[in-house]
């Protein structure tokens, strides 16, 4: 696998992500590796690992999404071995999320971990989360229900 290989699938990856904005997972799902080491964490809940548990997270966070799409891709750095490859990214997009009737922008901050399968680069993991801006370090303390912690 050469670096003209990832480039290309890239391009697949960024188009298929477009397609999720707007609510179809179809296109990302074939893009990802269906081994049970696949591996997804996005904002709508905890990581998913193992193609069936992967392929219904990718299908209930693309159930958030609608009349949507990529409005960009800002590659901050990549990695590119024979035997794997990392991107980090920050995706723009806009959509109706959730049960919003207004179009709305969002970023995330990606990375995302391929290899090759059979000659074709996959996806191997993703972690996606919303993140693209500092943050107090009191930001990460999650409150517990009768906790003296905020």
């Amino acid at each position: 696998m050469v670096a003209a290989d990832l480039d290309r699938f890239v391009e697949d990856y960024h188009d298929a992500l477009d397609e999720f904005f707007r609510g179809d997972p179809e296109p990302a799902k074939a893009l990802y590796s269906h081994r049970e080491d696949a591996s997804l964490a996005n904002p709508f809940g905890p990581v998913a690992i193992g193609w069936d548990k992967v392929e219904e997270a990718m299908e209930r966070a693309a159930a958030n999404y609608r009349d949507g799409g990529a409005t960009g891709f800002e590659t901050l750095t990549t990695c590119v071995t024979q035997e794997l490859a990392y991107l980090v990214e920050v995706e723009r997009f806009e959509a109706k999320v959730g049960s919003a009737e207004e179009r709305a922008s969002g970023a995330l901050r990606v990375t995302s971990v391929l290899r090759p399968e059979s000659g074709v680069w996959k996806v191997v993991h993703r972690h996606a989360d919303p993140i693209t801006s500092p943050r107090e370090a009191d930001s990460v303390i999650q409150s517990k229900a009768g906790s003296s912690h905020p």
